[in-house]
């Protein structure tokens, strides 16, 4: 099974939308194993954002991901980078479709409200940033995987 890192970012905590993008992921038939809300440190910023250091919005995303609290997730299933990528909807708000959550409920690129993971080693890279192995449950399953089980 695949894991994905998703963090509902500072503007989708404050704005309350952090159930109705959960249900989101939820309903698609995903699992949710590692859930916590937490203020990002300026060090777990520079480990996430690495790849972006040099650039000319690099200050700018550390100091938007680190002004307010955020909800960092493990979200497991099949293809489930892809998965979440396409629920996220495309980086630019202003390009991503209607029914996707940037979609639905983001009004500009600085706030887009979601990360996930663009690649199963980012996943795995990201996740050791916010989690460590024993806060991830992955021994349960969905009634999706029950039923899916069933068949």
């Amino acid at each position: 099974m695949e894991r994905t890192f998703v963090a509902i970012k500072p503007d989708g905590v404050q704005r309350g939308l952090i159930g109705k993008i959960i249900t989101r992921i939820e309903e698609k038939g995903l699992k949710i194993t590692g859930l916590k809300m937490l203020s990002v440190s300026k060090e777990q910023a520079e480990k996430h954002y690495k790849e972006h250091e040099g650039k000319s919005f690099y200050n700018d995303l550390i100091k938007y991901i680190t002004s307010s609290p955020i909800i960092a997730m493990v979200v497991e299933g099949e293809n489930v980078v892809k998965t979440v990528r396409q629920l996220m909807g495309k980086t630019n708000p202003s390009d991503a479709e209607i029914g996707t959550i940037r979609g639905d409920y983001s009004a500009e690129m600085s706030f887009n409200t979601i990360h996930g993971s663009d690649s199963i080693e980012s996943a795995e890279r990201e996740i050791k940033i916010y989690f460590t192995e024993e806060e991830i449950c992955s021994n349960w399953k969905t009634m999706y995987e029950i039923i899916k089980s069933k068949l």
